[in-house]
């Protein structure tokens, strides 16, 4: 226990680092589809897109991995369904992080061979899951609680603002 809170300390900066990927990268995306008749525009946010994704995202999701892994071999009551019920819900919102983390690279190749047909809009609502999963996943480290009803007040909080986003606007009369 004597190097949990370094393994802590490093954990949390990783799951900075990794976030910060995950709200950025979606917003790189918007930018490349809205401008895609701007070759050179395009031709540096794909510079930036892969760089962010290979050389800082993945970077910090596996370091995210291996030091709340660490966590849990010094610390294994945390895995004490009984005790900690929460942080099976924590596991399983990491596991959908994890998924949306390759989903972007999968987009991110698209956009790089220039075969992606989803739309800026698309990419607005697509950013608002990090969000969601981050806000499930400090409420239940915060709290140590799993609470259904949080769960799914975020949960459709989050389907609204998606559904608001998506929806089409509605033309101005004169």
């Amino acid at each position: 226990m004597e190097y949990y809170t370094w393994v802590l300390t490093f954990h949390i900066v990783a799951l900075m680092s990794w976030m910060a990927m995950l709200f950025y990268l979606p917003r790189l995306f918007v930018y490349h589809v809205e401008n895609i008749n701007k070759k050179e525009y395009v031709e540096i946010v794909k510079i930036q897109e892969y760089k962010i994704y290979k050389y800082i995202g993945m970077p910090a999701m596996w370091a995210t991995i291996l030091s709340g892994s660490t966590m849990l071999i010094l610390n294994p009551i945390l895995l004490d369904f009984n005790i900690n019920p929460w942080m099976y819900a924590k596991l399983t919102a990491l596991i959908f992080l994890i998924a949306y983390s390759f989903s972007l690279e999968k987009y991110r190749k698209e956009l790089e061979n220039d075969t992606c047909k989803k739309s800026g809009k698309f990419f607005r609502m697509y950013n608002e899951f990090p969000t969601m999963l981050a806000i499930l996943i400090v409420g239940y480290v915060i709290t140590k609680t799993f609470s259904i009803l949080f769960t799914l007040i975020i949960v459709l909080l989050f389907v609204y603002i998606s559904y608001v986003i998506m929806k089409p606007k509605k033309e101005k009369k004169i």
